[in-house]
């Protein structure tokens, strides 16, 4: 395979808030316009937004629409090809059928955090496994406080957490996308 079979997820359901208690986060337009630039510059196949929520899943189509064919096209027509890659769905698991039917490949559903403690493989033994697979690959980023258990169980891998050398470790979202796939497809 190699790396032309990456997806994304960002997940808004379920996740946990600071509480521990499995909600629903809201969309974020810096999200939607940062890691699809980011997903977009390292050749990720399909950026997901996930939401069961009418309300915010109407946000997002306006901000894509706002880019793909309003005034933000022309405006900026770099902006417009990182969003062509955004697609909404309502569950993970509505995901994990798009890119089987797109990819009509099995699927490496890994999991991200910065409380991950168990099972975890780090970035170069990802890459490894990724580049000797012809599998479809799927990262799936959590917002609020983590990816809820029930779906992390599914998870064929747990990226490992991205560490600085401090003891705080609270990135938001779309920067720890960016790492990544940097740490991921980057070059060396």
């Amino acid at each position: 395979m190699g790396f032309d079979r990456i997806y994304i997820a960002l997940l808004h359901y379920p996740v946990y808030n600071k509480k521990g208690d499995v909600v629903t986060t809201s969309v974020t337009n810096m999200d939607i316009h940062d890691i699809s630039r980011s997903a977009k510059t390292y050749g990720v196949k399909r950026f997901y937004i996930v939401t069961p929520v009418d309300e915010q899943r109407e946000l997002v189509e306006r901000i894509i629409q706002h880019w793909q064919r309003g005034y933000g096209a022309s405006y900026n027509p770099l902006r417009r090809k990182a969003v062509d890659i955004i697609k909404l769905e309502n569950s993970l698991d509505d995901v994990l059928r798009d890119i089987s039917a797109e990819s009509k490949s099995k699927i490496k559903l890994v999991a991200t955090g910065a409380g991950l403690r168990e099972k975890l493989i780090g970035f170069a033994g990802l890459k490894k496994s990724i580049a000797g697979s012809a599998d479809s690959c799927l990262l799936v980023f959590g917002t609020g406080w983590g990816i809820a258990r029930e779906l992390m169980d599914n998870a064929d891998f747990f990226l490992e957490p991205i560490r600085g050398p401090s003891n705080y470790n609270h990135l938001s979202v779309r920067s720890a996308v960016a790492i990544v796939l940097d740490r991921l497809l980057g070059e060396k």
